[in-house]
C-alpha cells in the first residue's frame, strides 16, 4: 500500500510538472493595417475553463513583448489570466496611429475568436515607454479597456488627452522615488491632472526604487493585478474610431 501511494503521488507530481512545463509564452503574429505584427502570448490552463481576463502588456523602449510576458506568466498561471505582449513596430518607441489604438484592437479581437475572453475585462499594463502609451490608450479607448496600471510613466503637463476620455477609466500609477526618467513630481502631476477631471487615479510611490522594473516585477505585478481585477466595464466594450488624416 505504501508503495502504491508513493507511486500515485509521484505520478501526480510528474503530471503537474508536465502541465506546468507546457505553459509557455509563444511567439505569434497577425496582419493589422497591412503590416505583419509580432506578439507574445501566454494562455495558462487555468484560463481555459471560462471567460478569462486579458492583459495587454506594453513593453519598455528597446525591449519586446516577451520581456513583460515572462515577468507576468507565473502570476497569470495562478490567477487564470491570458497575457498578450505585442511588439511596437519600432522597438525604440510606441507611436499613434502606428501601434494603436487600431492595432491593439485588432489584436484583442483576434484573440477573442480563439479563446474565451471576458470582453469587459481587457486591461492594459505598461512599463516606461509602454506605460506612457498605456496611459494614452486608456484615455483614447476608455470604453474598450476596463482599466490600466503602469510602472514608470507620465502624461505631459496639462495634457489635452485627459479631456478626450468618454469614461473615467480606473488608472493605477507605480513609480520609484528615485526614478531618473520619470521624476516623482511628474507622476504626481499626472495623478492630479486625472483626478481634477473626475478620475480616481491611484499612485503608489516605491521608496528607494529607481527605473528598473525587472528586479521588482513580481511585487509590482501583484499590486497591479490587485488593482485591475477590481474593475470591469459596466457594458460591452465600445471602440472609438479616430481620423488620423486630419
Amino acid at each position: 500500500m505504501r508503495y502504491s501511494i508513493l507511486f500515485l503521488v509521484t505520478l501526480a507530481t510528474l503530471s503537474f510538472q508536465a502541465a506546468a512545463s507546457s505553459e509557455k509564452v509563444v511567439k505569434d503574429s497577425i496582419t493589422s493595417q497591412n503590416k505583419n505584427r509580432t506578439f507574445y502570448l501566454f494562455v495558462p490552463e487555468s484560463a481555459k475553463s471560462g471567460p478569462a481576463p486579458l492583459i495587454v502588456l506594453l513593453h519598455g523602449s528597446g525591449r519586446n513583448g516577451l520581456t513583460l510576458a515572462d515577468k507576468w506568466k507565473d502570476l497569470a498561471a495562478k490567477e487564470g489570466i491570458i497575457l498578450v505582449g505585442p511588439d511596437s513596430l519600432d522597438p525604440k518607441s510606441w507611436t499613434t496611429p502606428v501601434d494603436g489604438p487600431d492595432f491593439l484592437r485588432d489584436l484583442v479581437e483576434n484573440l477573442k475568436t480563439k479563446f474565451t475572453i471576458n470582453p469587459r475585462r481587457v486591461y492594459l499594463f505598461g512599463h516606461s515607454g509602454g506605460a506612457i502609451f498605456a496611459l494614452y490608450m486608456s484615455l483614447l479607448e476608455s470604453r474598450y479597456f476596463a482599466a490600466a496600471a503602469v510602472h514608470a510613466g507620465a502624461l505631459h503637463p496639462q495634457d489635452p488627452a485627459v479631456a478626450i476620455a468618454k469614461r473615467k477609466s480606473p488608472i493605477a500609477l507605480f513609480v520609484g522615488t528615485r526614478d531618473p526618467f520619470f521624476p516623482l513630481a511628474d507622476v504626481r502631476d499626472t495623478r492630479e491632472q486625472l483626478n481634477k477631471q473626475g478620475f480616481a487615479a491611484e499612485l503608489t510611490e516605491i521608496p528607494g526604487h529607481d527605473h528598473n522594473y525587472y528586479d521588482v516585477a513580481s511585487k509590482i505585478n501583484q499590486s497591479a493585478w490587485e488593482f485591475l481585477k477590481k474593475h470591469q466595464l459596466s457594458e460591452d466594450p465600445q471602440y472609438e474610431m479616430y481620423d488620423y488624416k486630419k
